[in-house]
């Protein structure tokens, strides 16, 4: 029953979050407020499983029978409410601010949660009477062995074989099978139980039936559906028109003309070869603008092979002389490819995401530059303005011109809807009609809009406007992304400061009424979902958003702790000197982090960042068993103990996501988690009592 649970709960996890991320055009905010709900409740959950604890002799398979039963219906009814409930709370189509996301996320997965979270312990409380010396650390290994199941089947088979509901169906079929077999069960409760899972099979399956139905648009009509391992892909018809949606954000058209001129004439007009152009991403009418020039090949470079072929399908793009697809990554491609471009055009959306932001750092102008010829074009946009340039706009602006300008002799900006960056070491032009007319290439567009907005006093003002003091972008240090960030709570004019000082408040209180050895498990949570949290940016940074290896290093992160677990379970008379000594193995492994992507970066292997995961989860893994000895081994205990470890994870998720890394970078990030153990290493060598006692 354990392991089928972890099974389950790590699947309807990740798919919850992929689900918030479609709906909300999610970035990592969304991912942590996400995680930060899901264990903040279920850290509640187990807090309320104490008081089944003072009545254990209550608890009954029984119960557990019919608590699983709701759970699995849960899971199911909770991907169907954020799909539906998501356009009745909010506008349709709109962006949706801080709060508004946190408490909808919060009150939607709350149910499941909750549940979730009273079950663990209420489990080994079943266990235990009938075997009252069961080991607290037994059952914490059972669940690690679900979840490993559950990511690895996730990562590995589901994500590419069947839709989110369909999952969400296989995943909880070990679940539904456990309660039918549950041996404990009483002849009395057992035509209840039978009842009630069939009933809730049905439930499913016509859950699984409407799945289609509930992606209906507010607006126009749903003509292609697709799930892919990098996301999910829709295709939207209003009257003659299609939009492909990816991930919910709306990437191409088939009636934005003017944007694919400016895309391709802003670059490609100026120049005396175009030969070979890199385009990094494309959309509608983008090829046919290509084929004005005289080029020869047109790598195209899109990571999702399903993204092109829709494309094709709904004639977003079109085939072309020369044209040679690429389904990869583009900065991995960069760095191993020798060709040379006389232009690379980056048609991405604004760094709202670390996965788009490492495409506007330092070192990708820096490849970039490597692979244009003498005199080629590097080109890319942002979000424009009508007339008046804001202050946060005119930081990220001026920051994108100090990183950029550090590898280009010239740089140049284009105002208008989208502000166009041009770079080259080559003498660029602004007079772009006049060329375009020299060159005999018609255009609807810029020819008009050019020549009358476009002016070259508006130009001048929007260069001479660039702050050179502006902090340039970097991998491990990513200035735009706090600025995004600050961009998007401006938005809605609200700051997360409240939230973040009620949450200091609440989590101060906490840690005062709580002991020594469940600070260790509050600051391992912390140090575990913190560590994996740096991993997984620190690997797209420099591998990509590659969805197979993400979801291994999630994977590698789970499986550590069932090795520590045991280890920790097996150790003969646990005291304080072995959590001393893991705390400092923590430590040191987080330090040679931190000098690893200072000294290699991108030099270092995969290996290494698999390797690191499941050192820092093994050892996570035996503080559990070792601190929860010597704590005590009542139920009430066990309970305090789970509650300890989920509140640091979920303290861990929102202070290196939201705080840490987008305002401080990776390694600022890396030594407040050292710190935080550092703590937890002094306070053990402390006398015996809660935080509180000690500092007193």
């Amino acid at each position: 029953m354990v392991i089928a649970t972890g099974i389950s709960s790590v699947v309807t996890q990740l798919l919850t979050i992929r689900e918030f991320l479609t709906q909300f055009q999610g970035n990592e905010i969304v991912i942590a407020l996400i995680l930060f709900n899901w264990l903040i409740l279920g850290g509640l959950g187990t807090l309320l499983a104490r008081i089944a604890a003072r009545r254990a002799q209550s608890a009954s398979a029984d119960r557990l029978a019919l608590m699983s039963l709701v759970l699995s219906g849960l899971a199911m009814l909770q991907i169907h409410a954020i799909r539906q409930l998501r356009d009745i709370v909010f506008i349709p189509g709109s962006s949706v601010g801080f709060y508004p996301t946190w408490c909808f996320s919060f009150w939607v997965i709350a149910p499941y949660c909750l549940l979730l979270g009273f079950v663990l312990p209420y489990s080994l409380f079943i266990i235990r009477g009938n075997q009252a010396d069961y080991p607290v650390a037994r059952i914490y290994i059972t669940d690690n062995i679900g979840d490993i199941t559950g990511g690895a089947l996730f990562s590995f088979a589901l994500v590419y074989l069947v839709s989110p509901l369909q999952a969400i169906l296989l995943a909880h079929i070990p679940l539904l099978g456990a309660v039918y077999l549950l041996p404990p069960v009483s002849s009395r409760q057992r035509p209840l139980v039978v009842l009630s899972l069939g009933f809730l099979v049905m439930v499913m399956v016509a859950g699984v039936a409407l799945e289609n139905r509930s992606l209906t648009p507010t607006e126009g009509q749903l003509v292609y559906y697709r799930e892919t391992r990098y996301g999910r892909i829709e295709v939207h018809k209003d009257q003659e028109q299609y939009t492909l949606f990816e991930d919910g954000v709306p990437v191409s058209s088939s009636q934005n003309q003017s944007l694919a001129e400016e895309i391709i004439h802003y670059p490609l007009a100026g120049l005396d070869s175009t030969n070979h152009v890199l385009l990094i991403s494309a959309q509608g009418g983008i090829m046919g603008e290509l084929k004005k020039y005289n080029i020869k090949t047109v790598d195209y470079i899109e990571l999702d092979p399903a993204v092109t072929d829709v494309q094709f399908r709904f004639g977003l793009i079109d085939d072309i002389p020369g044209l040679n697809i690429i389904h990869q990554d583009a900065r991995a491609y960069l760095s191993r490819t020798e060709k040379i471009y006389d232009a690379i055009i980056v048609n991405l959306p604004e760094p709202g995401t670390f996965q788009i932001n490492r495409f506007y750092t330092h070192r990708f102008f820096e490849m970039a530059r490597k692979h244009l010829a003498t005199g080629g074009m590097l080109s890319f946009s942002m979000q424009g303005y009508d007339n008046y340039l804001a202050e946060p706009q005119r930081q990220k602006l001026s920051s994108l011109f100090n990183t950029v300008k550090a590898h280009f002799k010239n740089v140049v900006l284009l105002p208008g809807q989208k502000v166009f960056f041009l770079c080259s070491d080559g003498p660029l032009t602004v007079d772009i009609p006049a060329v375009l007319e020299r060159r005999n290439i018609a255009t609807a567009y810029i020819s008009s809009f050019f020549v009358g907005n476009l002016t070259r006093q508006r130009i001048q003002h929007l260069n001479q406007g660039m702050d050179p003091s502006t902090p340039v972008n970097t991998d491990t240090a990513p200035y735009l992304m706090g600025l995004m960030f600050s961009q998007w709570f401006a938005k809605f004019k609200t700051s997360p400061l409240g939230f973040f000082l009620v949450w200091a408040i609440l989590s101060t209180i906490y840690l005062f009424n709580i002991s020594r050895e469940e600070y260790v498990l509050f600051s391992t949570g912390c140090m575990t979902m913190g560590s994996e949290i740096l991993v997984i940016f620190a690997f797209q940074i420099y591998f990509g958003y590659i969805y197979l290896q993400i979801g291994i290093i999630v994977t590698v992160f789970l499986a550590g702790l069932l090795p520590g677990a045991w280890l920790g379970n097996k150790l003969q008379r646990p005291d304080k000197q072995a959590l001393v000594v893991s705390d400092g193995l923590l430590m040191a492994l987080l330090v040679a982090f931190i000098l690893a992507v200072v000294g290699f970066g991108d030099q270092l292997a995969i290996s290494f960042y698999l390797i690191f995961g499941f050192a820092v989860s093994l050892v996570c893994g035996f503080q559990f068993p070792v601190a929860q000895v010597l704590r005590g081994s009542d139920d009430a205990a066990a309970a305090r103990t789970f509650s300890a470890d989920l509140m640091g994870a979920a303290c861990g998720t929102l202070l290196t996501s939201v705080v840490l890394i987008p305002y401080m970078g990776i390694l600022p990030a890396a030594g407040v988690l050292v710190g935080l153990k550092l703590v937890s290493l002094v306070l053990m060598w402390t006398r015996t009592g809660n935080v509180k006692e000690i500092l007193e």
